[in-house]
């Protein structure tokens, strides 16, 4: 068995096989950045879901999000949206694994989805990006 010790120790693998992996990578993925551009824009070609507890999703959201609770995404909670709706689903951040549950459930329901990397972590405390926060308790 080879030294794996650092990142130059394997063989390269083919060029290709590299490529495939990041064009699915990029498939199933976008960052904040480019939704913040989407947002800016006025790009409407998905929806942008927080897939978060309504309590979380109520302190800060992204300002286009709608919320969903990964748990509540099921055949009747998606009947109002075409088999065509693309969603781009985020939770709290890279220590939260409910983005990538709901897309397995979106994927299951048969709709497109990607992930945006980072969530509202990222969003809001790196990227600075507007939140909509304290929906139904203004800040005094």
């Amino acid at each position: 068995m080879p030294n794996c010790n650092n990142a130059f120790s394997q063989q390269l693998m083919p060029a290709q096989q590299v490529n495939d992996f990041f064009a699915a990578k990029l498939a199933s993925e976008t960052d904040c950045s480019d939704v913040y551009a989407d947002i800016t824009q006025g790009s409407k070609n998905y929806i942008l879901l927080d897939v978060r507890a309504k309590e979380a999703f109520e302190k800060s959201h992204v300002i286009t999000a709608v919320n969903m609770p990964h748990s509540e995404i099921n055949t009747d909670s998606f009947a109002k949206y075409t088999k065509e709706t693309l969603f781009v689903v985020y939770c709290w951040g890279p220590g939260c694994n409910g983005a990538a549950k709901a897309a397995v459930n979106i994927l299951a329901l048969g709709y497109g989805v990607k992930e945006m990397l980072g969530g509202i972590h990222y969003w809001e405390d790196f990227e600075r990006y507007p939140v909509n926060r304290r929906v139904n308790d203004p800040q005094k």
